[in-house]
């Protein structure tokens, strides 16, 4: 029986950080570094801010223009594919605003995906495939599978899940799991 991946979409296909430290300068008059940003060295706002960002994260495109994180990650997906059922799982309930425009980046960069495997949800928890790969450490402890952490800046203090730098050394990891 073909092993299931369940993978997120935010800052681990999508670089959803970039264009979060663009909204935030052009709308509140900051300067942060896309580096800053990510590190979260500098990114709480005022509680008003946090508000408006919000907003501005519902409105229906927000999601629609976000780079690709790895320029590997389409052929690692499409490969992966080929050997286990991929699931795309992305935390949307908190802006509700995304679906269409999450949907829709992922149908023009991932459009061999089985539409089908595409879950919005919450906590990840209800996610029952055998890998999960997410930056946030929070959803790989609530997952009951195998928590790959994808790591960024702000998780490099998280021990206890496999841990991946890009998506090459994914491909790697896995094709190791079809020989065992």
């Amino acid at each position: 029986m073909r092993k299931s991946i369940a993978i997120d979409m935010d800052q681990v296909l999508a670089n959803f950080y970039k264009k979060l430290c663009q909204t935030v300068n052009e709308n509140f008059n900051t300067n942060y570094t896309n580096e800053e940003f990510l590190a979260g060295s500098r990114r709480d706002l005022p509680e008003e801010q946090t508000k408006r960002l919000y907003e501005l994260m519902n409105e229906p495109d927000f999601f629609r223009d976000l780079e690709v994180l790895d320029a590997d990650a389409i052929e690692v997906v499409r490969k992966l594919q080929e050997h286990f059922d991929i699931y795309i799982a992305t935390a949307a309930m908190e802006v509700p605003g995304s679906f269409k425009a999450k949907y829709n980046w992922l149908m023009q960069y991932f459009p061999f995906l089985n539409k089908q495997n595409i879950v919005f949800c919450g906590t990840k928890s209800v996610i029952h495939t055998d890998y999960l790969i997410d930056d946030s450490p929070y959803q790989l402890e609530a997952f009951k599978g195998t928590g790959i952490l994808y790591s960024m800046p702000y998780n490099e203090a998280t021990e206890g899940f496999i841990r991946m730098n890009n998506w090459k050394e994914i491909e790697i990891y896995f094709q190791e799991q079809l020989v065992k």
